[in-house]
C-alpha cells in the first residue's frame, strides 16, 4: 500500500461565500427549480441526493455542481454509462453508503427514519434519472460507530458485496478519535476501494448545532477540511456537504431534539 504524507488541517478563515473553493453552485442555487415533491424532503436529505447526482451527471457533461477533486470528465464516467444501458446489456449496479448515524438514517434516537435518510433518497433519484437501472442502493452504515471501526469492517461488509461506488461518510463521529487517527482509517478504506477498482465519493460532516461553523479551530471544520484534503490527494470524489450547509441553519433545523441527524423540517422555499 503506498504511503501518502499526512494532510495537513490548517486554521484558515472560512469564505463568507456559500460557493465552494472549487467555484461550484450553492446548495440554494443547485435547489432552484426543483419539483414540488423535492420540496417536501428534508432540507438536508435533498442537499445530499442533489449533489452526489451532480457528481454523477458531471461525468458525461451533466449537471453541474458537486464538489469534486477527481477528474471530472472520467471518473465515474464508467458507473453513469453502465446505469444508462437497457436489458438485456444492463446488470445489476451496487451503490454503498458506509458510514455513522446519518446514511444509517437515524433521527431521534431510536427511530430510524429510513425513507429519508440520503441513501433512499439518492436511490430514488438515480432510478428517475436512469430508468432502465437495476440499482441497489445498500447501507452498511453502523449509528455511533467512527472510521476506525468503518475501515476494520471495510472489506468484510463493503467489499464483499461488490459496490460499483461507495460513499464514505465519518465526519461527524470522528471528532471523538482525531484527525490522525481519523485520517489512517479513510485512507485505509480508500486504498482497499482503489485496490479493488472501485470509485469513492468521500463525504464531508453535514452541520451540528453544538459546533461553532464560524471558528476554523473547531473539530468539526477542522475534520471537514482533513477530508477535503484526503479527496485532492487520493484523486477520488468530494461531496461538500458542510460548505453547501453551512450559513442556512435556519433551513435545515427545526428540532433540536438531535442537533446532527437529518430532521424532518421542510425547506421553505421563496
Amino acid at each position: 500500500m503506498q504511503i501518502l504524507p499526512a494532510c495537513s488541517v490548517p486554521v484558515r478563515a472560512r469564505a463568507s461565500s456559500p460557493r465552494s473553493e472549487r467555484g461550484t453552485p450553492s446548495t440554494r442555487e443547485m435547489l432552484h427549480g426543483v419539483t414540488a415533491s423535492e420540496k417536501r424532503r428534508s432540507f438536508i436529505a435533498t442537499s445530499i441526493v442533489l449533489v452526489l447526482i451532480a457528481s454523477i451527471g458531471r461525468s458525461v457533461g451533466g449537471d453541474p455542481g458537486a464538489a469534486r477533486t477527481a477528474r471530472p470528465d472520467s471518473y465515474l464516467r464508467d458507473l453513469t454509462l453502465e446505469l444508462s444501458h437497457q436489458w438485456p446489456k444492463n446488470r445489476t449496479v451496487n451503490i454503498l453508503c458506509h458510514g455513522h448515524s446519518v446514511p444509517a438514517g437515524y433521527f431521534q434516537t431510536p427511530v430510524v427514519d429510513t425513507f429519508n435518510a440520503y441513501p433512499h433518497l439518492l436511490h430514488r433519484e438515480l432510478k428517475e434519472r436512469f430508468p432502465y437501472a437495476v440499482l441497489n442502493v445498500i447501507v452498511t452504515a453502523i449509528g455511533g460507530e467512527n472510521s476506525e471501526s468503518g475501515a476494520k469492517r471495510f472489506e468484510r461488509d463493503v467489499l464483499s458485496l461488490r459496490p460499483d461506488l461507495i460513499t464514505i461518510d465519518y465526519g461527524l463521529n470522528d471528532r471523538a478519535i482525531g484527525p490522525a487517527r481519523a485520517e489512517a482509517a479513510w485512507k485505509t478504506m480508500i486504498a482497499q476501494a482503489q485496490a479493488a477498482h472501485v470509485p469513492v465519493i468521500l463525504l464531508t460532516p453535514a452541520p451540528d448545532v453544538n459546533a461553532r461553523l464560524d471558528d476554523p479551530a473547531d473539530p468539526l471544520n477542522q475534520h471537514a477540511e482533513q477530508i477535503r484534503c484526503l479527496a485532492r490527494e487520493q484523486d477520488v470524489a468530494l461531496v461538500d456537504s458542510l460548505a453547501e450547509l453551512d450559513g442556512n441553519s435556519h433551513l435545515w433545523w427545526c428540532d433540536r431534539s438531535m442537533g446532527n441527524h437529518m430532521d424532518t423540517c421542510r425547506y421553505q422555499f421563496p
